[in-house]
């Protein structure tokens, strides 16, 4: 690194100390908190903005420019359609709880343009590592939403079979699946699927998390062995900016997508709201990893516009003045604008999705709600991957146990 070079990263890290002061009596205002993250912030890869309106060629945008370019009308039809549909998954799933229908629901609203764009990059044989909050990146994998309330009814052991939509089970330790990510990753370069030139056997692995995973010791751990390995990984760090209850400014000082230099991993900060930059980015990304380039980590900067989880209260932390400023760059409508000014789709089909969304909820309310209970014994499956005598016995004094309930009803 030049002096040139080392002066201009002091600088630029005294301007971000500056930018997260906590010194200062009293909260600071949202446009203060986020001033580092906007609109005019060079780094930020954007291609369209709050209303839709296709933005100019800038050096940050440059080099995915091509791949949005080469999007027909086709793939920003799908796009949509995922958009509105997870979404509409999403509120199902916060009022089946509410409703007492399930234990609990991570609202993914607000964040849909982040894990759409990214899942809809993953070819069929990369493997995506989620959170719990990935339902937007589930969907675009093909894992079916009934699925996911599932688990959190409580009534299966995690929802679905990963190997069967190379999707993992969800992960509720914070950060852990950024280590499992990389590990499959290894063992992708192990088993000789990267960089063979074959599009359909190269393969890549993208790991999610939201800020607050980057604080935890998992989620470094993993950006070094990736990084030393030069495995085959993406990290989408989604940055809603609340890690449950506490800011950016609580998490870091110097955020995510330059601290990743220090692993010796490239980043690049995305409009988090903007689903054709978030696509064009990630398939960037899942194509240098697929070459045998080494992993990338993406900061998707958006909002979490609802709460941490059904559990959470976020007007104790936040203020409805800084909901409001994220209400305006919603991903839906920005996405629907840029169709309506290119002309990727008539009045008809907006109304058509809608309809779809109406029937997608009325489908997985009724799943939801007419699931069956396992059988209690069911815990003791899949403990061991060969039957272990301890855990038989157990399985056999439970059984018991609660047929002596059925025999003293009988009486």
């Amino acid at each position: 690194m030049s002096d040139k070079d080392v002066a201009e990263d002091r600088a630029a890290n005294a301007d971000m100390r500056s930018a997260f002061d906590t010194s200062a009596a009293g909260p600071r205002p949202p446009s203060e908190i986020t001033g580092h993250y906007s609109s005019d912030n060079p780094d930020m890869v954007q291609f369209v903005d709050a209303d839709g309106n296709r933005l100019e060629t800038t050096e940050a945008n440059a080099p995915y420019a091509q791949i949005v370019e080469d999007m027909t009308s086709q793939d920003a039809r799908e796009i949509y359609r995922d958009l509105v549909l997870v979404r509409r998954i999403d509120a199902e799933g916060h009022a089946l709880q509410r409703q007492g229908e399930l234990g609990l629901w991570p609202s993914l609203l607000g964040q849909e343009a982040a894990q759409v764009g990214a899942g809809r990059a993953l070819k069929p044989q990369d493997y995506a590592f989620p959170g719990y909050r990935e339902h937007g990146v589930a969907w675009c994998k093909g894992v079916p939403p009934e699925n996911l309330l599932g688990m959190y009814r409580g009534v299966n052991h995690g929802g679905w079979n990963s190997n069967e939509n190379n999707f993992h089970l969800y992960t509720i330790v914070i950060g852990n699946q950024m280590l499992h990510a990389t590990g499959y990753a290894m063992g992708v370069q192990t088993d000789g699927d990267v960089a063979t030139g074959d599009p359909e056997r190269d393969t890549a692995v993208m790991a999610f998390t939201g800020d607050g995973g980057t604080a935890q010791g998992d989620y470094n751990e993993a950006l070094v062995f990736a990084s030393v390995a030069a495995a085959p990984v993406v990290f989408f760090v989604q940055n809603n900016q609340w890690a449950i209850s506490e800011p950016n400014e609580k998490q870091f000082t110097i955020p995510p997508y330059q601290r990743s230099r220090g692993f010796g991993i490239p980043g690049v900060l995305v409009d988090g709201n903007d689903p054709l930059a978030t696509y064009a980015v990630s398939v960037a990304a899942l194509d240098r990893a697929r070459s045998g380039q080494g992993p990338t980590l993406i900061e998707a900067y958006t909002y979490r516009m609802g709460a941490h989880t059904t559990s959470d209260d976020p007007t104790k932390y936040r203020s409805d003045a800084e909901v409001e400023i994220w209400r305006e760059k919603d991903p839906i409508k920005r996405m629907r604008g840029f169709m309506e000014e290119r002309g990727h789709a008539e009045p008809d089909f907006f109304d058509e999705i809608d309809a779809e969304a109406d029937e997608i909820a009325a489908r997985i309310r009724h799943a939801c709600q007419t699931m069956p209970d396992p059988p209690q014994e069911a815990m003791f499956d899949h403990i061991y991957a060969e039957p272990h005598p301890v855990t038989e016995r157990e399985r056999a004094e439970f059984v018991e146990y609660q047929e002596s309930f059925v025999q003293e009803g009988a009486h």
